[in-house]
């Protein structure tokens, strides 16, 4: 529900006492009992607006961790794209290490069997 300028209007220069309305009200409402209705559409204006800022608060921190928890997905999965190509770089290199080591082994291998031979 939204209230016009006129209402604001109605509420700027009167004292927090005074009525909205003085004259004698013919729908059978007592000026005690208006001035309570009024009083507690006041009240719920504030509490909506109020709850409409806390609303509009919750979605920018919600934007705010949703593009944080972007960032830090990012991040995590750039990592584990490093850490993914850092582990086929090892597993690379003790292979071409292994295969050295068959070779090397091979040589003295064929070292023992020639001296072996000359002997």
């Amino acid at each position: 529900m939204r209230f016009g300028p006129h209402f604001a209007q109605l509420r700027k220069g009167r004292g927090d006492r005074e009525p909205l309305y003085t004259s004698n009200m013919s729908s059978g409402v007592s000026v005690d009992e208006f001035q309570a209705l009024e009083q507690k559409v006041l009240r719920a204006v504030e509490i909506v607006k109020r709850e409409r800022e806390a609303r509009a608060a919750a979605e920018a921190e919600t934007a705010a961790l949703r593009e944080q928890l972007k960032t830090l997905t990012e991040t995590a999965e750039s990592r584990s794209q490093a850490a993914q190509r850092e582990k086929d770089a090892a597993e690379n290199q003790i292979a071409a290490l292994n295969q050295e080591r068959d070779a090397v082994r091979q040589r003295v291998e064929r070292m023992l069997q020639q001296m072996d031979d000359l002997l």
